[in-house]
């Protein structure tokens, strides 16, 4: 039996309107656009789901609701549900601004992942994006059981968490020794949760590996692809940028330096 420590979430409070419009990803393209365009990583998650008219989709956090817009887009028909209600109202509000009526229905709840209020076997794709690491293990386990209750038996399961656990573990100490010795040191924190995004230090709680990522979905009844990939780089000739070219196309550096973590599985 857990006991109450290992049963711990994080508070919804967290997740306030400054966070969704201010460190979650893809809240530049969000805030110039409304949902209408995505990120470049959001754009490659949604990619994989390969949506199409009249398919069932359910995006569980679906944060700002720009995913859904962009699924009933395509004419499907969109479900989102979140923990948090700031993430509920800025969903709603996104859907209804849409110019035209969206050839796919929509609709957004306030829900928890661990317990879905929807019908078994009722969707074609399920999407979980930068979620995974907002879980703790034992939420994870549970709402991935959920998960595999709702989708459909030919249905997929789309997941991308970040950051990849290995490079925050044991490549970002390296990369932030070699920046402080460049005289870069003040960008580059002690705890790599706060790099760039403070605030994660707070709401970032189970990062994966690929292979963590892999061994998790496997436990929950899936099979499928698990991989890694990382933002666009730049390859000069300089010192670091040779450096970084090993880094990231050297296995088994490149599953130590490759941040991003995507899945597509299916029910085994």
């Amino acid at each position: 039996m857990q006991n109450q420590k290992d049963r711990q979430a994080v508070p919804s409070s967290l997740y306030d309107e400054s966070y969704f419009r201010t460190a979650c990803e893809g809240y530049d393209e969000f805030n110039s656009s409304e949902g209408e365009q995505l990120s470049r990583r959001l754009s490659s998650a949604f990619a994989l789901a390969k949506v199409e008219a009249g398919m069932r989709i359910l995006d569980v956090g679906c944060g700002r609701g720009e995913i859904l817009r962009h699924a009933a887009a395509r004419g499907a028909d969109a479900y989102g549900m979140d923990y948090a209600a700031v993430a509920v109202d800025l969903s709603r509000k996104v859907l209804e601004g849409i110019d035209g009526a969206a050839p796919g229905k929509t609709s957004v709840a306030q829900a928890d992942a661990k317990f879905l209020p929807y019908p078994t076997a009722s969707f074609d794709r399920v999407l979980m994006f930068d979620v995974v690491e907002h879980l703790y293990p034992w939420e994870l386990d549970e709402a991935l059981k959920e998960v595999h209750r709702v989708l459909k038996p030919d249905g997929m399961f789309i997941v991308h968490t970040a950051p990849n656990v290995w490079y925050d573990k044991y490549a970002y100490p390296f990369v932030r020794a070699f920046r402080t010795a460049i005289g870069q040191g003040a960008n580059y924190p002690k705890n790599p949760r706060n790099f760039l995004v403070e605030v994660n230090e707070h709401v970032h709680v189970n990062e994966q590996s690929m292979w963590s990522m892999k061994r998790v979905l496997n436990n929950a009844g899936f099979e499928g692809k698990v991989w890694l990939e990382s933002p666009p780089q730049q390859w000069n000739s300089s010192i670091i940028g040779k450096m970084r070219r090993v880094a990231f196309h050297t296995p088994p550096l490149r599953w130590f330096f490759e941040r991003e973590v995507f899945a597509v599985v299916a029910k085994a």
